[in-house]
């Protein structure tokens, strides 16, 4: 884990603890435990999840949460999902109990606001808190995200939620070909494995655990 060490003015990939913003990817009751289409290990994350949260909050940094919607029918779907989604399944469907976000990570507990969503629109939690749609894996791919992040000064991206190999994953390479300095916590992310947080480390990832990184926010 990263030493939580000032950084230096040659440091390019350490996080910037004043200009951190937490993005919560794809944490649908869809993926717990009990939903139709379950992710190991996203039920057991939820708890570390919504303390990262919450500590977020209280230090007034921003908050986005990310979530993907699949229209039954559609095709504006990643290639892998494509035909059965074309086929009517029904993943994540707009609308759906199982498309929602569990009201333990978030302020208040909110229906999310599928039209507005998926036209590419922010429904807001707060000034400083957020939902974005994305359409594809990474949550910076036709979303706002990237402006919203730079209109508020940020430098460092901190990434949970599920599923790292997918959607978490895109967005943490992506994030670091905007330049965003990228931190992803290893006990707030499911599917994580040794050798995946290697591979995340090997392009300037760094890697913090929940507890470690609520201290920091508030030292």
């Amino acid at each position: 884990m990263c030493d939580p060490r000032a950084v230096s003015e040659s440091d390019y990939t350490g996080p910037e603890w004043r200009k951190v913003a937490l993005v919560i990817i794809d944490l649908h009751a869809e993926f717990m435990d009990g939903g139709a289409l379950p992710v190991p290990g996203t039920s057991e994350i939820l708890d570390r999840v919504a303390d990262l949260a919450a500590a977020f909050r209280a230090a007034g940094r921003p908050i986005v949460h990310v979530v993907r919607f699949y229209e039954p029918g559609g095709s504006d779907v990643d290639l892998p999902r494509r035909a059965e989604v074309e086929a009517g399944a029904r993943i994540a469907a707009p609308g759906s109990t199982g498309s929602q976000i569990p009201d333990a990570v978030l302020p208040r507990p909110t229906l999310l606001a599928a039209d507005t969503l998926l036209a590419g629109e922010p429904q807001h939690l707060s000034d400083n808190e957020m939902v974005l749609f994305k359409p594809r894996w990474s949550a910076f791919h036709r979303t706002r995200l990237e402006p919203w992040l730079r209109e508020r000064g940020i430098t460092t991206v901190v990434v949970a939620g599920c599923n790292l190999p997918n959607c978490p994953r895109a967005t943490l390479f992506d994030a670091s070909e905007r330049d965003f300095r990228t931190v992803v916590v290893t006990d707030a992310v499911s599917q994580a494995s040794d050798e995946r947080l290697a591979d995340l480390q090997r392009i300037g990832v760094s890697l913090w655990i929940t507890e470690r990184l609520v201290d920091q926010l508030h030292p």
